[in-house]
């Protein structure tokens, strides 16, 4: 059983709905993306467009972040999540039982924005391309955000995609994380150790 691993809700245990619709993510994998938000956290609006039981989004909501939407269209994650932000306590947190892709055109029409977006779709499916394309064309990341994608790490993903630039790609087991972020010239310079890591 998952928990959260940092913040005020340290140790927290997670529920996980049963069965293979989601898979959480991996509390190493989860540690090395918050080392490497953790400036960002504090104060930001995270949406996590692929929810699952809430792992990572909840996990932005224990380290500070303002603001987070979860986004899962599966029913048994979705009452899960519920059940685990009702621990946690989710008066910062909005849950949207909702395909990813039409959430993303709903808020983007309604004129949000986030400073992080974390997209962990099925591994074997095709959204990647969709979602970065589509995020990247909307105007939903902050001129300053980050978008995270965590795949596979045989899976490759475009270096540049609908405006957005690959700027740093970890490999945590065999799981990768990919941060993007708008051009340089409209995002502000990434800090030093930007890059690509193996």
């Amino acid at each position: 059983m998952p928990r959260i691993i940092g913040g005020a809700g340290k140790g927290r245990r997670l529920e996980a709905p049963k069965g293979a619709a989601t898979r959480p993510t991996a509390s190493r994998v989860r540690q090395t993306l918050f080392d490497v938000l953790a400036p960002r956290i504090p104060g930001c609006r995270f949406l996590d467009a692929f929810a699952g039981s809430g792992s990572v989004g909840l996990e932005a909501l224990s380290r500070g972040a303002a603001r987070v939407v979860l986004v899962e269209r599966s029913p048994e994650a979705v009452a899960a999540l519920k059940r685990n932000l009702a621990r946690l306590g989710g008066e910062r947190a909005e849950v949207h039982r909702q395909d990813a892709r039409a959430a993303l055109l709903a808020f983007a029409d309604a004129g949000r924005r986030f400073d992080i977006i974390y997209v962990d779709p099925p591994y074997e499916g095709d959204l990647y391309e969709a979602v970065l394309d589509q995020v990247g064309r909307s105007g939903l990341l902050d001129p300053e955000g980050r978008l995270v994608a965590e795949h596979f790490h045989k899976r490759s993903l475009p270096e540049t995609i609908g405006g957005l630039v690959r700027i740093r790609s970890l490999r945590v087991g065999d799981h990768r994380l990919s941060f993007y972020a708008l051009p340089a010239e409209d995002a502000g310079a990434e800090p030093p150790g930007a890059g690509r890591d193996d």
